[in-house]
This record gives C-alpha cells, structure tokens and sequence, in this order.
C-alpha cells in the first residue's frame, strides 16, 4: 500500500505548536511549562487515540434499577472514558489555575485546557466544570472547606459514594429548564428552606431540570426560586447521612456529538441543597461561574482549530497527487494558510485572555478586559469552529469523512462550544449589555487594540471604524453580531501585528481587516507569504 499518510501518533502536541509555546511563555506561564511539555506527550499518544475512539464508540448508558429492581440512576461509562478522566485530572486540566505555586496559573491551565481538546472533548465538560466551580464554591466557605480539596484533587475518583469515602469530586451545574432556556429569570424548580434560611442553610428543591451535563457529578451547582427570585444552591449527589439525595434522572440525550460525555434529564424532588451567596442572587453567583467556562470553551475551541489544522497539514504533506505533496499544490496551499492564519489568531486571543484573568486580581484593567473580552473571544472563536474543521476534514477527502479519522469526530464537536453556556446570540448580547454598563471594560479593550496602532496601516484604519462601531450610543441588537465579529478579529489582529512573524500579521490584516478575500477559506491574495506561514504552522515532530 502506498501514498498513505503514516498514523498521526508519538510526538509532543505542545512542542510542536511553535504559536503555544511562544503564547505560554509571553502571557507569564512559562514556569509552569514542563506540566504542559508532559500533558502535550499524552494528548498525542496512540493510547489516548485509542481510549477516545472507544470513549465514543460505546456511549454512556443510564441504568435507572439495581438487580433487584431498587432504584438507583446511574450512568455507566465505557472505561476508556474513566482512563481518559483520570488522566485529564493527573495532568490537572481541572485545577492548575487554583493550585500553581507560581503566577501563570490560568495560562497554564489554559494550555492543559488547548491540548486535551485535540484529543478528547467529552472529558473536557466535566474537568471544565470542575475547574469553574471553585469560584461560586467559594462563595460559601463552609461549603469550600469540604468540597475544595476533592475538587481539586489529582487523583480521579469515579466511583458513585458519598465524597467523604471519596479521594476527589467532579462538580457540575444544571440551570435550563425546559421553559425557559437561556432566560433563566423564567425559572419553575423550587427552594423551600428546611429550617432557618438565607446562604448557607438547607433548602429542599423540586423541580425539572432540561439539561445537565455530566450528570454523575458528585454535586452540581443550580438555580431555584425562593420568594426572593432564582437563587443558587449546592445540590450534592447523596445527603449528609449517606443516602442518595431525591435525583432522578429521567433520560439521557441523545446527541449529535460529545458522546463520550452523558447529558441528563433530570428531576430534583425533594433533593437537599444548600443555598450559595444571597437569597435571590443566584444568576450573579452562577454567572461568575459561567465567566471561566465561557474562557474555558474559547481556549478548547482553538485547540480544535489547531488539531484539525494539524491533521490537514500532515495529511497534506505526506499524500502525493499529480506528481508532488498536497501541500505544494498552489490552491491547497491557498487553503492551508487560509487555516493556519485562523488558528494562530485563535490562540493569540483565547491565551491573551487566560492572562488577564490570572491578573484580575491586581489590575483593574485586567479584570475590565476579561470581562468584555470573554464573551467577545468565546463568540467568534466557537462560532468558527464548525467552517474551520469543515474545510480541514476536505482536505483529506473521504479519509477525513469515515470514523478511522478523529476529523469526524472533531466534525461532529465543532459547533457544541457555541451552544454551551449560552448560544450566539446570547453571548453577543453579553458584548451589548457590558459596552452599556460598562463603559470603562470598553475603555479597557479599546486601549488593548490600540497597542498596536502604527503597526499596520490597515489595523490602523480598522481600529478608527471599531471606535465608531462600539462607540454609537444604543447600540441596536441586530448589529450585535458583528460588534462582537469586528472585536474579536480587531483584538486577533492586534496581537498577530505585535507578537506573530510579519508574513503571519500581514496576510491576516490584508485578508481580515481590508477584505481582500471571499467568504470561504482558501480565498487569500496571491501576495501572501504562504511558505513562510505553513513553515510555521507545520508540526515540530
């Protein structure tokens, strides 16, 4: 057999992304990278190709009665899914940002985050829930004192028991309900105190919930209405004596993708919480929870874009048609650095973003840009997805169509990131409501943009139009889309002008900013320094 590409396993996903490595060290996570350097041998192993193509193979499956017929609503996984959990919680994808002895935390955290998303999506919703979940943990202390330390723990315990016999915990959320979707103000379940009342004390939940994502979590945080309004509660899977707590999960979805992770219907009839932060102001509480997940689907949805790009180069170089390699065909090429551009800016964004968040704490400015940024940065990158692995999967033809090759599968997670945690529109109107609230976040992202002014004259012109764009009083929502395009390809190209190689900046700013290009990939001028730019973006194996 000939003229087939050689399986695309045993090298260094993090070493051989020059864009990564440059991005961790530039965005201060650099002494964190030998954590990164071993996750980047696993992700690209032929054993953990291997344990994702069972994973979603053999899917979850709901087993509602024991063999007696007692009740007991669990979801059994293939244990592929169970290895590839407790590798992902080893390599501390889940906890990094909160445990780093050293600044870089969540820059780390986001290249652990990047690299496990080339090789599995599905384990990627519960460690990113995980991860997301110390922030409203700590909203109740007494509640962080238990559940922290599990939730941070290295080790992977997926046995369903109560967390005090447990080494670690996964903690999800479930807030949609099948009225309301996204307007979570419209929401039925509910809280009525046991005792007392207020943050802190027990409250018994009834209620349907529409949607809940790993639902074999230890606990998930969620929303019920007190007399108050919707208010946030931690809802562990057992009571403090040990038995079950009164969840029923009713089915599993059936889902066009993330397979290998089990999505619930679920009823809380009677169910045990505890109430987070103030009666009445649980969207808050969970939407500072949902602020790192939306950070979270950004830095996973350039992984992607990278892994599929990566898939597409070495496919590309290694198959021969009319007498040379794929890629030295000139409309291939085309297409290629079409891609190459899109997932370099991808990761310039998504990292720059990561590095904000590690200095919220100390920069105002920080904390401004990661608020309207997130949003910005979580819109444009997930939407792309689905178009960028598309193209990708084209080109390796009908190798890239059949289940052998992981592009199907990645074909079939592209668009899941743009629905999760709120869907475009959502999220777009999100861009909206902070540049009305807060003009100062504007202020901030603004003077991010305009650290590369006089670095590229169309970046320069680009930058004027995006002052005016954000800048008109009452923003309209039917232009809220492409308020939130132009911010995230201004920002892209701002920092491509300041940290990328020329031929990179440049090809991206003539085709982005001045619109020399059609709508599709591989619609580049042909002044583009296109062996300059796929030098780049091929691997270093």
């Amino acid at each position: 057999m000939t003229n087939q590409p050689p399986a695309l396993e045993g090298y260094n996903a993090y070493d051989a992304d020059v864009a990564l490595v440059e991005a961790l060290h530039r965005e201060g996570g650099g002494a964190l990278e030998e954590k990164v350097r071993a996750l980047g041998r696993i992700v690209a192993s032929q054993e953990v190709s291997d344990l994702a193509r069972c994973a979603n193979r053999f899917v979850p499956q709901l087993r509602r009665d024991a063999r007696f017929g007692e009740p007991i609503d669990v979801v059994e996984f293939h244990p592929a899914y169970h290895r590839l959990m407790a590798l992902a919680f080893g390599a501390e994808v889940h906890s990094l940002a909160w445990k780093a002895a050293t600044p870089g935390g969540h820059v780390a955290r986001a290249a652990l985050s990047f690299l496990w998303n080339q090789a599995e999506n599905g384990v990627g919703c519960p460690t990113g829930m995980t991860f997301a979940s110390v922030v409203a943990l700590r909203k109740q202390p007494e509640i962080a004192e238990v559940w922290e330390p599990k939730a941070l723990s290295s080790e992977y315990d997926g046995s369903p028991v109560p967390v005090p016999g447990k080494v670690s915990a996964t903690i999800g959320q479930t807030l949609t309900e099948r009225q309301c979707g996204s307007d979570l103000r419209t929401i039925k379940t509910e809280a009525r105190p046991v005792g007392r009342g207020g943050p802190g004390a027990e409250y018994e939940l009834t209620g349907h919930k529409w949607f809940c994502s790993a639902p074999m979590s230890d606990a998930f945080f969620t929303l019920a209405v007190t007399d108050r309004g919707p208010t946030c509660f931690f809802v562990p899977r057992f009571r403090p004596n040990g038995q079950p707590n009164r969840i029923s999960l009713d089915r599993l979805k059936d889902k066009c993708g993330n397979r290998s992770n089990a999505t619930a219907e679920l009823t809380f009839d009677g169910a045990w919480g505890l109430m987070v932060g103030e009666d009445g102001r649980g969207i808050p509480v969970m939407l500072e929870m949902t602020h790192l997940t939306r950070l979270d689907f950004a830095v996973g949805s350039a992984g992607m874009l990278r892994q599929a790009l990566t898939q597409a180069l070495h496919h590309s170089t290694n198959r021969w048609a009319f007498g040379r390699p794929l890629i030295e065909q000139p409309l291939m090429a085309n297409v290629l650095t079409d891609l190459a551009l899109e997932a370099e800016a991808a990761t310039l964004l998504s990292f720059r973003l990561a590095r904000a968040f590690d200095e919220t704490a100390t920069e105002e400015a920080e904390r401004l840009l990661a608020r309207i940024g997130t949003p910005v940065a979580k819109y444009w990158i997930c939407k792309r997805a689905a178009a960028f692995v598309v193209e990708a999967l084209e080109c390796l033809g009908g190798n890239g169509y059949i289940e052998e090759s992981s592009l199907a599968r990645l074909y079939r997670e592209a668009p899941l990131n743009a629905i999760w945690e709120g869907t475009s529109n959502v999220i777009c109107l999100d861009v909206l409501r902070v540049i009305r609230r807060e003009p100062a976040a504007l202020a901030a992202y603004l003077e991010e943009v305009r650290r590369a002014r006089g670095g590229d004259r169309r970046l320069d012109r680009f930058i004027d139009r995006l002052q005016d764009t954000t800048g008109r009083p009452g923003q309209a929502e039917w232009d809220a889309r492409r308020t939130a395009e132009m911010m995230a390809v201004g920002l892209e190209a701002s920092l491509l002008v300041r940290h990328a190689p020329a031929a990179v900046a440049d090809a991206f700013c003539g085709s982005r900013l001045a619109g020399d290009r059609g709508q599709a990939f591989g619609t580049l001028p042909d002044d583009v320094r296109s062996d300059q730019i796929l030098a780049r973006a091929r691997p270093k194996f």
